[in-house]
């Protein structure tokens, strides 16, 4: 009786499963390319630093993503985001969870904050919520309110590289010194970086000796990488 109540329903096709997401939909999700810069993700010929970050070194020491920004990934967190539908939650959590693994602990969990009339308008911190999850099954000490979001700037989406950074630019500030500290920096879509280096920046100002970027997805290019993203 105990087993027939521990079946869960896969998320995407509803077949009856363990987990959240069943084996064969889970096969079938928008992986990363094999090869990609360990700094920012972006496809490169060989599993190296990409030229933009060779040119010109982010604030984050590294980005870890569990998937591609595509369908159905895309979807489900639009429908967290947009839809109020928290219970996909853990599941993003989880999927996460399941990259972190395989990397060295930091110090501490930093959310990607939000602007106070964002977080009234959306109701919730989508970042804020995943990292909880993370935070308790991990270990890892949750920071969640040590950054704010201080300047309320337009959406990124459709700007560049360069117009994402100016647009960015001095949006966040932090209240703790976290002095040769690893911090990892929780958001839900990675589209060039600027975001989270602008982050990166004001925690390594605090004293933060290394930042990752901790993503649930990256947006990656259609073209190939240049100047424009990073």
């Amino acid at each position: 009786m105990m087993q027939i109540f521990s079946q869960r329903m896969c998320l995407l096709c509803g077949v009856s499963n363990e987990k959240d997401v069943c084996h064969a939909c889970f096969k079938d999700l928008p992986q990363l390319p094999t090869n990609r810069c360990p700094i920012c993700l972006l496809p490169v010929t060989t599993s190296q630093e990409c030229g933009v970050c060779l040119t010109t070194k982010p604030a984050f020491t590294r980005a870890l993503a569990a998937f591609q920004y595509s369908f159905p990934i895309d979807a489900l967190i639009q429908s967290l985001k947009y839809q109020t539908n928290l219970a996909i939650v853990p599941i993003l959590a989880d999927l996460l969870i399941d990259q972190i693994e395989i990397t060295k602990l930091p110090d501490f969990i930093v959310p990607m904050p939000l602007h106070p009339k964002r977080l009234r308008e959306r109701g919730f911190n989508q970042a804020l919520e995943i990292s909880r999850v993370i935070a308790n099954k991990s270990g890892v000490t949750l920071l969640s309110d040590v950054c704010q979001r201080i300047r309320n700037t337009p959406a990124q989406t459709g700007l560049n590289w360069k117009e994402r950074q100016k647009n960015i630019h001095n949006a966040f500030t932090c209240s703790i010194n976290v002095s040769g500290k690893h911090i990892a920096v929780v958001d839900d879509v990675m589209t060039t970086g600027a975001t989270l280096n602008e982050l990166a920046k004001v925690l390594c100002q605090q004293g933060a000796d290394e930042v990752s970027g901790w993503i649930v997805a990256r947006t990656l290019p259609a073209m190939p990488p240049s100047r424009t993203a990073l």
